[in-house]
């Protein structure tokens, strides 16, 4: 399939199209990620736009491309969530019935913000292929006019008209690093920023979990890869489309993939250092910039998508804890005392002189596996980074207890 069928006048149109009902979102230089990348590091926060993410410009960019006849006929659309709730808006703003198939375990923000731009939300499959699935069956069934995600002209335009807007702003740019999921994203960024200047490098990132793109181009033909459920939920696609395949294999110059662990670190940094919500796919360019994955950025001018911030509230939640953990600013540990009085105290008086912070404790003493005589401690503390938990339980152990960190 040739890639003249997304073309830098067509994403002009589409961004004429998208004038006042897209959102031109900001460019914010991050000096914590550029000293971190060895880069000056720009992101593009398509977090803050409307839906809370970039699919908005594709999806309705290709409902206002329907005819008349076609709207008529109610739009259908499979998503993990962000497409969803773009479909859902332009239907609405043109008048039309709206149905979406979603994967079951889709983050509750997305199907409660899908439902609430008026579509009838179908939950169906535990990835997005199974739902893509479901919506071709309710096609044939119905008579919907299809609006993919990611595999069609028109809504890869309409995402290429953000390469535009970054590109006005800085003229000059060196790489543009960009999330890769089904690729209709990265495409539409590559078209366009190729096109207007062909030495600029387009770099995706993929979850490890998924890495379906990464390995299609890598083996010259798509394949589909059967992987594991991500933080990225937004970005694990099976299969990538044809269109998408043969773009991102021309127009992409590299192809990475980071791990669960990176993109939870990245999500917590965006969102302590940066101040910038971002739900797991919208962090896996700064997982990958964070974690030296992309090479010979010394120096560069990098604009890194932010592509979206609809994250699950829970998933934040372990997200953030898990950060934590990671960075030694919490930890869990159990230790044995003596059943007599005072010695919870002389613990717990220990711990204070460190200067930890007790956050939760638990003193049992029918644990099973605890002598007579004794009882169990369980602690939760709040520390300071790995060196300040290295110097308490130096101390503990000084004192003659049996410390276990969970």
């Amino acid at each position: 399939m040739s890639t003249d069928k997304v073309t830098l006048q067509m994403i002009r149109q589409a961004q004429e199209r998208l004038r006042g009902v897209a959102q031109k979102t900001g460019m914010a230089y991050t000096n914590s990620v550029s000293n971190l990348a060895g880069c000056d590091v720009w992101l593009k926060l398509e977090n803050l736009q409307r839906t809370g993410s970039f699919k908005l410009r594709g999806a309705y960019n290709k409902v206002a491309s329907l005819t008349p006849e076609e709207r008529e006929k109610g739009v259908i659309a499979a998503s993990a969530g962000n497409h969803a709730q773009g479909v859902a808006l332009a239907a609405s703003v043109y008048g039309c019935q709206s149905t979406i198939c979603m994967p079951k375990h889709a983050p509750l923000t997305k199907v409660a913000a899908t439902r609430g731009y008026g579509a009838n939300v179908v939950l169906y499959g535990d990835f997005f292929d199974e739902a893509a699935a479901k919506a071709v069956e309710l096609t044939k069934e119905h008579g919907y006019t299809f609006v993919h995600p990611f595999n069609d002209p028109e809504v890869i335009a309409g995402q290429g008209t953000i390469a535009l807007e970054i590109l006005a702003e800085i003229p000059d740019l060196d790489v543009i690093v960009s999330p890769i999921g089904g690729g209709g994203l990265i495409s539409g960024l590559a078209v366009a920023a190729k096109s207007m200047n062909p030495k600029i490098k387009v770099i995706g990132v993929q979850t490890a979990n998924m890495p379906s793109m990464k390995e299609s181009v890598e083996k010259g033909k798509i394949l589909t890869v059967n992987g594991k459920a991500s933080l990225a939920d937004g970005i694990t696609v099976k299969t990538p489309g044809d269109l998408t395949y043969e773009i991102c294999k021309d127009y992409v110059d590299d192809i990475v993939t980071v791990d669960e662990t990176e993109i939870a670190g990245a999500i917590l940094w965006l969102l302590e250092r940066v101040k910038c919500v971002a739900e797991g796919a919208g962090a896996v360019p700064v997982a990958a910039l964070m974690n030296g994955k992309i090479s010979g950025l010394h120096n560069k001018k990098v604009a890194a998508m932010v592509s979206g911030g609809n994250i699950d509230v829970n998933n934040m939640t372990r997200v953030i804890n898990s950060g934590l953990l990671r960075s030694w600013r919490k930890v869990f540990f159990e230790t044995v005392i003596p059943d007599t009085p005072g010695e919870l105290v002389k613990l717990l008086s220990l711990i204070s002189d460190s200067n930890a912070n007790i956050l939760s404790i638990t003193h049992e003493r029918s644990q099973h596996g605890v002598s007579m005589g004794y009882t169990a401690v369980s602690c939760e503390l709040e520390t300071a980074n790995e060196k300040h938990v290295e110097r308490l339980l130096e101390v503990l152990r000084d004192h003659h207890y049996h410390v276990t960190i969970k």
